[in-house]
């Protein structure tokens, strides 16, 4: 293949300024300064701001050009320099998503998310109605779960992270008795990708609840209804989690008309000390009556809470005062032992 300027001046056999090509031979040895034809020439090498060479920045006159010098030279080396630090900053973040991309396939294929499960209690008997689904991380770097899925998210893999996370959950989820629903995660943009429904496999539909966490942000709720259809269809229900806890969540409750509201823990959080806070889940409450929708109380952690909570007539809960996130082979042994009841972890 033929060598052009560009790469010869990389490699230092041409000089960066060349005003008349027809006085080195090796010039005149490139075809294109025939066929261009080429009559002067400057080149000047692109690095990155870590030293690597991108490339070179070139121009060239179809006449000789002897009035041409170092200053010309300088000017074109000055346009090179600006050209790199844009170039650099794409290249960089290119080359981050690259790594992060490498990080999540490397978790995926050791095993990660891991699944843990936190019971769901129904208050007015202290009997376990379900569980929700929460990964866990083995892999390095060690992060907190929602750092994984928001790094996979920023480079488009995001979906494909929260759907291996479902099926894991199915899969061990399928363990416990027919009346335990399993709560699962799944974000707005998941759900849009329109493969929901083929990844909540291997449970009856009409165990699946679909959480759609309250931080998210849409941006076409028409788009996520009409996604949200195959599921629901199918007799999974919708809940939105994290009722309260930011800024979307009455527009994701009018919006997407959830089978359940799941009171975020900020709520739920001394409740028993707070009239401001019960005054909330009272209205929130009322509402789910008027329209027939059930609620769930997250984070729970002491009996003056659950007592509170019991008292403003919230159907269910789930906390720390009942069970912490454990694996399904934990879950199932203190299932049975406790008789499919809950009671606070620290009588235990």
């Amino acid at each position: 293949m033929d060598v052009g300027y560009c790469e010869h001046v990389v490699e230092g056999r041409l000089p960066e300024l060349i005003p008349d090509t027809s006085l080195l031979p090796l010039a005149q040895s490139i075809p294109e300064t025939t066929t261009v034809p080429i009559g002067a020439h400057m080149s000047v090498p692109i690095h990155l701001r870590d030293g690597r060479l991108f490339g070179t920045f070139c121009c060239f006159s179809h006449s000789t050009r002897p009035e041409l010098g170092e200053h010309d030279l300088d000017l074109l080396r000055t346009f090179a320099q600006l050209i790199s630090g844009e170039i650099s900053a794409e290249v960089e973040a290119a080359d981050e998503n690259e790594k992060i991309a490498g990080r999540i396939k490397s978790a995926i294929s050791n095993g990660d998310p891991r699944i843990v499960f936190q019971p769901i209690v129904r208050l007015a008997d202290m009997r376990f109605v379900g569980v929700e689904a929460l990964a866990r991380f083995e892999s390095e770097p060690k992060r907190p779960p929602d750092v994984w899925f928001r790094e996979a998210s920023s480079v488009g893999m995001g979906p494909e992270l929260e759907m291996a996370a479902v099926r894991a959950a199915l899969l061990q989820g399928s363990r416990l008795p027919e009346r335990i629903a399993i709560n699962v995660n799944l974000s707005p943009e998941a759900i849009l990708t329109g493969n929901a429904l083929s990844a909540l496999k291997g449970v009856a539909p009409k165990r699946i609840v679909v959480e759609i966490t309250e931080h998210a942000a849409v941006d076409d709720y028409l788009l996520v209804a009409e996604a949200l259809k195959p599921l629901r269809e199918a007799g999974m229900r919708v809940a939105i989690d994290d009722a309260g806890a930011g800024y979307a969540s009455l527009r994701h409750i009018l919006h997407l008309s959830p089978n359940i509201i799941k009171f975020d823990i900020s709520l739920t959080r001394d409740i028993d000390k707070d009239p401001k806070r019960q005054a909330m889940i009272a209205a929130l409450a009322e509402y789910a009556k008027r329209t027939s929708t059930r609620v769930v109380a997250e984070g729970v952690e002491t009996v003056e809470e659950l007592q509170t909570l019991v008292d403003l007539k919230i159907e269910k809960a789930q906390g720390y005062l009942f069970s912490r996130p454990k694996p399904m082979r934990q879950l199932l042994e203190e299932f049975i032992a406790k008789g499919e009841r809950a009671y606070p972890e620290q009588a235990a």
